[in-house]
């Protein structure tokens, strides 16, 4: 009896070993188990804009957030010269500027990443005025990128003209982005939805073209110019309008067209938008050469006939000449109709003003939100300045630039306030800003985002502190030994029960 005891005590001891180290090796498999991220990956954005290009260089981790990765500006480089529609009547010229800002690239990424790594180039109003303007030139201006790409490291994914509405869309995504409207870190460090949090407008003013996006009251109104955009797993949908040839550089030359066009003279004009004692000499193609301005182009136009601007710094005359670059009768005094006949809802909520708004902001010295008090008495000081108190005034000073701010205020008063209908109320919930953290506010970080959307996620590489080959040997032969054990178990008590059997028929059968 003792002899059958110990098998059977060795057998359930061992069974219950065999099942508690099962489990024990899975729990431990599992929680151990460490995530290693397969590590960052890369995406190089070119903004080719109408007045330069900049090379914008992302990351992100690897494993993405709903589809759409949590993307971060890690690099930005300015191409030497003017923008590469410029370049129209010398198309091979075009890629020696670009070298030295992607020989800087090339040190930022990692050599072993650089054939997975993306390049995207969008051109916005400067090759779309020039594909207008002359078809072929632009097809080849986008050429000679193509085939200085392909001599790259990296992989090239083309060079587009975007459309003035997504340009418009993506600065607005952008925006929201930064500032943190469609994604925020919880307190478990995990990336969540912000709970009721309201979206921004974005005002975004290039060289040769301006777009407004929101976020309407009514989104369920259709308005034509209503886009649908998914990110991170939601629906938005986003009113944004592209005003071609109202980008600062195109309107100031529709104004010089226009002070041409009401002058005495042909050769001498004055212009109350330049400083005081400020004379410049343009020939009369840089401005009436654009395809913004042709309505203005004198009836003896001669390309190369030398103009003399004389700077008047009048303040109120400036003013009045900027206005008559909006239509503001093509609307009829219809509320949802500000200028150019273009029907647009009532701006809502808080907007971001960026691109050229924020440069010229920054020159009258104000920063961030302000009322238009404030911004008018600014604007009026700097436009009553002579040519040479200007270069104590500018942070910065350039000529080509320091001439043009007086107008450039100008022009943004009268696109924020007739053009948009802000107004002394409204006016403080515009915050004009040129980039949050380190990451500038441009359509190129909108347009990355939206294309992450088909950049494949990497899956996370698992590291086990057992390997899966002795993790799969260790439970094969621990689940065998709880089996042997258990059907020896099941052996001892049928050999038990049968013994017990026997000696109660012995006992029955016992003669008395």
């Amino acid at each position: 009896r003792m002899l059958t005891r110990t098998p059977s005590v060795v057998a359930q001891v061992f069974l219950l070993l065999s099942i508690v180290l099962v489990i024990a090796i899975a729990v431990i498999q599992l929680n151990q188990q460490q995530i290693l991220s397969p590590g960052l990956k890369y995406g190089i954005v070119l903004d080719a804009g109408s007045s330069r290009t900049t090379v914008y260089v992302y990351e992100w981790p690897a494993e993405k957030e709903n589809d759409t990765g949590v993307v971060s500006q890690t690099f930005k480089c300015n191409v030497k010269g003017p923008g590469i529609s410029s370049y129209e009547s010398n198309p091979g010229a075009l890629a020696k500027p670009f070298d030295d800002c992607l020989n800087k690239v090339k040190e930022r990424i990692p050599v072993h990443l650089h054939k997975n790594t993306s390049v995207y180039l969008g051109a916005t109003a400067g090759m779309r005025l020039l594909r207008l303007q002359n078809e072929t030139a632009a097809n080849e201006v986008l050429a000679s990128i193509q085939n200085y790409f392909r001599a790259q490291p990296f992989e090239f994914r083309g060079a587009e003209i975007i459309t003035g509405p997504e340009e418009g869309v993506y600065g607005w995504i952008t925006a929201n982005y930064l500032m943190g409207n469609f994604l925020e870190r919880n307190l478990w460090r995990t990336w969540v939805r912000p709970y009721r949090k309201e979206t921004m407008g974005a005002l975004d003013l290039g060289g040769a073209s301006t777009q407004i996006s929101f976020i309407p009251e009514d989104s369920q109104e259709n308005f034509n110019s209503t886009l649908q955009v998914k990110l991170y797993g939601y629906n938005y949908n986003v009113y944004t309008h592209s005003f071609q040839c109202y980008g600062r550089d195109e309107a100031e030359k529709r104004l010089l067209a226009l002070l041409l066009q009401k002058s005495n003279t042909s050769s001498n004009v004055d212009n109350p938008c330049y400083p005081q004692n400020y004379n410049t000499v343009l020939m009369i193609k840089y401005f009436s050469g654009s395809l913004c301005t042709r309505s203005l182009r004198p009836a003896n136009y001669y390309p190369n006939q030398l103009v003399n601007f004389h700077g008047t710094g009048d303040p109120g005359l400036c003013q009045e000449m900027v206005s008559l670059l909006f239509n503001f009768t093509a609307c009829r005094d219809r509320e949802d109709c500000p200028f150019n006949g273009i029907h647009q809802p009532k701006a809502k909520g808080n907007f971001v003003a960026f691109s050229g708004f924020y440069y010229t902001i920054n020159a009258l010295n104000l920063s961030g939100h302000f009322s238009l008090a404030e911004f008018n008495s600014s604007m009026w000081f700097f436009c009553s300045q002579n040519w040479a108190q200007l270069q104590f005034m500018l942070p910065k000073f350039e000529e080509i630039y320091a001439r043009s701010y007086c107008f450039s205020a100008n022009f943004i008063y009268y696109l924020l306030v007739y053009g948009y209908n802000f107004n002394a109320e409204t006016w403080p919930q515009i915050h004009f800003q040129k980039e949050v953290g380190n990451s500038s506010i441009a359509w190129s970080l909108g347009y990355m985002l939206s294309l992450t959307n088909m950049i494949p996620a990497e899956g996370k590489l698992i590291q086990l502190p057992l390997k899966p080959s002795l993790f799969a040997g260790l439970l094969v032969f621990l689940t065998a030994m709880a089996l042997l054990c258990l059907l020896f178990l099941v052996y001892l008590c049928i050999v038990s029960h049968n013994r017990k059997n026997i000696s109660h028929v012995e006992h029955v059968f016992i003669p008395e």
